[in-house]
């Protein structure tokens, strides 16, 4: 598994694509909005740019890129710091679009069309004109660097950085029969995804305040835990446990080797909020203005059922859907290490156990998200 060329989320808009699954991380977006337009206006009232360099890292693809670009622009649409005086021209914006080569770019920019003419209309709607604004795409790693010394005024990363920039160094078949931390993991095993995730998060820390501008500001939410407990992530740990299980299903079929599940891991980790602010704090040039945790619906739809008999369709539909948003994120990295072949029967396996998940359990737990917002120091 190489991760810069075989970690990508789904393209296009088909059936499995990242575009048409992502609902999950789109909750995230929507619910981390007021930290992101706090630091927008902090950053138009406490700087000034004239122009205003804004980055979202981890972008991916879809309507949820261009929901993040659409609420900066409103926010700055709405900020009376804006412009810089009536005789100087309004403040630019230029975006950049960042994910690992990958990602679907294309599909990005044939919706940029469609988001200049939904930025005007609602701006118009409240009598306001939106700024002129630029959106380039940035391929590489954000765990590398990516922009000049001090040319960033606002960082933006949504479920992304919870990706490690590799599998965990020296983890080779230890996992035995689990694709991440699940409950038959070793301590030794969970050990080296906390190193792997300190060591990660320290450099994309140190990279980032190279780049950024002194005062700006940067917008971070991953997938975390509650607890401190590393085996304890909520449903995020759960989605994974049965991903495993239809893995060892294919194995007792004779359809996989045993090793080479052995071998397979997903390289995410979930951090909680002490882990992260212990990072910061050894970075030395942040301060943390805000860090939430929050527990998320981590259903991949917006369905409720009624009675009794929908509770058992929207169980079922449950499955298939969190199947079809698991595959959207990992079918690459499954496709590399193991073969085509096996996808249809492994997410049908996990639509069934996700299903019987849903349905066995009184309370099932969410997906528990951490945003921070950071400042440089100057």
């Amino acid at each position: 598994m190489k991760i810069e060329r075989d970690l990508h989320m789904m393209k296009g808009d088909g059936e499995y694509s990242y575009a048409k699954n992502s609902m999950i991380q789109r909750r995230a977006v929507l619910a981390t909005r007021p930290i992101l337009q706090k630091a927008v206006r902090e950053v138009c009232r406490d700087l000034h740019p004239q122009l205003m360099v804004i980055a979202d890292l981890g972008c991916s693809s879809g309507k949820n890129t261009l929901l993040f670009v659409s609420e900066v622009l409103n926010t700055i649409c709405e900020s009376p710091t804006s412009t810089l005086n009536k005789e100087e021209s309004p403040m630019e914006v230029q975006f950049f679009l960042n994910d690992l080569h990958g990602n679907d770019f294309n599909h990005v920019f044939q919706s940029l069309e469609q988001l200049e003419q939904s930025t005007r209309q609602e701006c118009a709607c409240r009598g306001l004109q939106p700024p002129p604004y630029y959106v380039a795409g940035l391929p590489g790693s954000f765990y590398a660097r990516l922009f000049p010394c001090s040319s960033v005024h606002l960082f933006h990363s949504s479920m992304s950085v919870t990706w490690l920039s590799q599998v965990p160094e020296h983890l080779g078949c230890l996992n035995e029969g689990n694709v991440h931390v699940g409950a038959t993991t070793q301590p030794a095993v969970a050990r080296l995804y906390q190193d792997q995730f300190e060591k990660d998060f320290s450099r994309f820390l140190h990279m980032r305040c190279r780049e950024i501008v002194a005062g700006g500001r940067m917008v971070l939410t991953l997938v975390g835990r509650k607890r401190e407990d590393v085996f304890d992530a909520g449903r995020t740990t759960k989605i994974f446990e049965l991903l495993s299980q239809g893995l060892r299903t294919l194995v007792s079929e004779g359809r996989l080797e045993k090793e080479k599940l052995d071998s397979f891991n997903i390289p995410v980790y979930c951090p909680s909020t002490e882990e992260l602010k212990q990072l910061v704090q050894q970075n030395g040039l942040l301060h943390i203005t805000d860090i939430h945790l929050f527990e998320m619906d981590g259903s991949p739809t917006d369905e409720s059922p009624e009675s009794a008999g929908a509770a058992v369709a929207a169980a079922q539909a449950a499955g298939e859907s969190m199947s079809a948003t698991l595959r959207a994120s990992t079918e690459p990295l499954i496709v590399s290490h193991f073969v085509e072949s096996i996808l249809e029967d492994l997410f049908a396996l996990f639509a069934r156990n996700f299903t019987s998940y849903i349905e066995s359990e009184d309370e099932q737990s969410g997906i528990f998200v951490i945003t921070m917002s950071l400042e440089a120091k100057h």
